[in-house]
C-alpha cells in the first residue's frame, strides 16, 4: 500500500512541524492528514492551507493516524506521549516519528505506558524551503517497509538518510545546529562586504549565493572539500591570502568546537551526559 493512502497525524504546528507537514502534504493527500496543536488558530490556518483536518485534542490525532509526527520540544514530549498511550488503545496506536532533539528511542518506550513503536527524526530548518539534511533512525520493531514510508513522506522536506541511533547526537550537533553557524558565516561575509563598500541588500544575496554554490559543488561533484578549494587557490593569490587569515583566526577549530558542543549538549538534554 503506497504511503499517499495512509493517515498521517501531527502534533505540533510550529516551525518545524509545519515545514514537515507541509512537505507530507505533497506527497499525502491533504484529506489524509490530521493536525493537533494547543493554538488552535495555528492549526485550522494550517489546515486550511493544506486541505487538512484538525483533532480536537492530541489523543483523536493520535487514533486517527497510521503515522504520527510528534514535533514538539523535549519539555513536552512526555506528556505528550504518555497522554497518548493512556487513552488509545494499544491496537489503535500509530507508529510515532518524533522529532525531539537528545532523546532517545528506550526513553521514548519509558514515556510509553503500553507498548508503542517509535521512528526518531533529526530534521533541520531548511526544511521550510525543502532542503533540509534529516536524519531518520529506529529499533528493530521497525519493518523496512515502514522506514519507507516515512523516507516518502518526508522527501519533498529534503534529504533523508537513515542512521545508527548512536550518531544521532552528532547529527544535532552537525545538520541540525549546523545552519545556524551557516548564517553566521553568510552574515560575517556580508558584513565584509558591507565593509568593502557594497549595499546590505547586495551583500547577503552575494553571501548567500556563494555559499549556496559552494555547497551544491560538494554535493553534485562528489569532490573532497579539500581539493575543491585547492582549486580556488591560486599561487599567491586573493583567496589563499584569505584562507591563511581564516587559518590565523582559528576558523576550522572554531567550526570544531561549535558542533562538538551542540553534540554535547543534545546528549544533555538526553541524560546521557
Amino acid at each position: 500500500m503506497s504511503v499517499s493512502s495512509k493517515k498521517i497525524g501531527i502534533i505540533g504546528c510550529g516551525v518545524m512541524g509545519s515545514a514537515l507537514i507541509t512537505a507530507v502534504a505533497k506527497v499525502v493527500p491533504g484529506k489524509n492528514i490530521i493536525l493537533f496543536d494547543a493554538d488552535t488558530a495555528k492549526a485550522a490556518s494550517l489546515a486550511e492551507k493544506l486541505g487538512a483536518t484538525v483533532a480536537e485534542d492530541c489523543t483523536k490525532a493520535a487514533a486517527a493516524a497510521d503515522y504520527l509526527i510528534v514535533a514538539v520540544k523535549p519539555n513536552v514530549i512526555s506528556k505528550v506521549i504518555s497522554d497518548i498511550t493512556t487513552l488509545v488503545p494499544e491496537n489503535e496506536l500509530p507508529l510515532f516519528v518524533s522529532i525531539a532533539a537528545g532523546v532517545d528511542i528506550e526513553r521514548l518506550k519509558k514515556l510509553a505506558l503500553i507498548e508503542a513503536r517509535f521512528i526518531r527524526l533529526m530534521p533541520n530548518l531548511p526544511a521550510t524551503v525543502g532542503e533540509a539534511m534529516i536524519a531518520l533512525t529506529c529499533g528493530d520493531d521497525i519493518k523496512a517497509e515502514e522506514v519507507a514510508d516515512v523516507k516518502e513522506m518526508l522527501s519533498k522536506a529534503g534529504s533523508v538518510e537513515q542512521v545508527p541511533e548512536s550518531l544521532m547526537d552528532c547529527v544535532t550537533g552537525v545538520s541540525g545546529s549546523g545552519p545556524a553557524f551557516g548564517f553566521m558565516f553568510i552574515e560575517a561575509l556580508a558584513d565584509a562586504a558591507v565593509k568593502l563598500g557594497m549595499p546590505r541588500k547586495q551583500a547577503y544575496i552575494y553571501a548567500a549565493q556563494t555559499l549556496k554554490g559552494a555547497a551544491t559543488m560538494v554535493l553534485e561533484t562528489g569532490d573532497h572539500p579539500a581539493a575543491l578549494k585547492d582549486a580556488v587557490c591560486s599561487p599567491n593569490g586573493t583567496t589563499i591570502a584569505g584562507v591563511a587569515a581564516l587559518e590565523e583566526c582559528g576558523f576550522r577549530n572554531a567550526v570544531i568546537k561549535a558542533a562538538v558542543a551542540a553534540t554535547d549538549r543534545s546528549a544533555e538534554l538526553g541524560g546521557r551526559k
